[in-house]
């Protein structure tokens, strides 16, 4: 029966760990190019923003669209993520930064 499961995961999960490979980390900024699907047209569209949050194979983004915060949880093995670009590492204190959607202007700045 282990084996089974073990094969399962391997075929369908490519990479146990690929948080660690990408080395995503709260705080980061990155881009995420991901595929949407409308009616039969195929557009990849990104996503730039902040990392606030990492949940096991899930992370949520947020950026500033005017003065609005948007925020949009990914999975990690999701389909329609085709790239995630790493633009610019952050360092933070804590894991989950939800402080960060209090702040505006320079003091929503991160080191």
């Amino acid at each position: 029966m282990n084996n089974i499961i073990n094969y399962v995961y391997n075929k369908y999960i490519k990479t146990k760990k690929k948080l660690d490979i990408l080395k995503l980390n709260s705080g980061d900024n990155i881009t995420v190019h991901y595929e949407i699907i409308e009616g039969e047209k195929n557009r990849i569209q990104l996503f730039k923003g902040i990392i606030i949050k990492i949940k096991g194979y899930t992370f949520t983004v947020r950026k500033i669209s005017g003065e609005i915060g948007v925020e949009k949880i990914f999975n990690i093995h999701q389909t329609s993520i085709k790239k995630i670009y790493i633009n610019q590492k952050g360092k933070v204190r804590r894991s989950k930064i939800y402080y960060f959607r209090k702040l505006k202007g320079k003091k929503a700045k991160i080191k």
